[in-house]
Parts: structure tokens; sequence; C-alpha cells
């Protein structure tokens, strides 16, 4: 568990901002951008789990999913070592292939009790839902 003492360093009132190596990029950077997009969907994420009952299978497959995109964001803030590359090892958190099929496998499962979509959704319907909804947008912000 990492442990914070204050939320502030101010070492990047220059417009610069630390990655996990230690080394610095500009806060305008398209790699900060990715890692605030994915920030914010993990942060809608959160909020549509809190409108769900947290003893609930899709609350604990939301935090499973949060954890993970805490972990995405990790990895988008750590440069590939010149020893190990970009993959995973134990100074390194990577996303690795059996997480991205789990959440394939959670999604095609909750596909198979839907009807086939006959056209376009509008986003909505529960709380939770819009909220995945925005997740969801955020989500394809910080793919591009």
């Amino acid at each position: 568990m990492v442990k914070l003492n204050k939320i502030y360093t101010r070492t990047g009132d220059d417009g610069t901002t630390g990655l996990v190596d230690g080394s610095r990029i500009a806060k305008s950077d398209a790699l900060m951008a990715a890692i605030g997009d994915v920030d914010e969907a993990n942060s809608w994420i959160g909020l549509a789990a809190a409108a769900l009952d947290p003893a609930s299978d899709e609350a604990a497959m939301l935090a499973r999913i949060q954890n993970e995109m805490f972990d995405l964001g990790a990895d988008l803030a750590t440069p590939p070592d010149i020893q190990f590359g970009f993959g995973p090892h134990e100074m390194a958190l990577r996303i690795v292939p059996s997480q991205i099929a789990r959440l394939e496998d959670e999604i095609d499962a909750m596909n198979a009790a839907l009807d086939a979509l006959k056209s376009f959704i509008l986003p909505g319907g529960t709380e939770a839902a819009a909220q995945l909804h925005v997740a969801r947008a955020v989500t394809r912000r910080a793919e591009r």
C-alpha cells in the first residue's frame, strides 16, 4: 500500500509532471491526457458503483475494473525499462492479456442475457447505467 503524506508536491509548478521512473514530461503531453482520461473514466465507474448495492456481483466487478484502471494509469506512467522493455517485471506493474480476456468474458456474459440491439441506444437508463455511459465515452477518449 502506498502511503502519501501530502497530496501536493509543488514539483509540477513548472508545467511538468513526474513519471514512475523519475523522468518528467509536460503536463500538456498526450500521455498525460491519456492518464487523465483513464483517471476520469475510473472516477465515473466509481460513481456508478456507488449507485449499486455494494454486495452485488456488479459492484464487485466494477471494483475489480477500478483496480485495473488504476493499474493502467500506473502502467501508462511507467516508461519502458532498458533491461525489461515494456513488459511486466518486479519494478513495473503492467496490464497483461489475462486481465483483458477476463474483462471480455465478463462483457460477453452480460451481453448473452440481452436481446440483440436493432439500433443504437441513447445513454441513460438507471443512474448507474447513465454514469457507465459517461465512463464509456471518456474511455473512448483515452483510447485516442
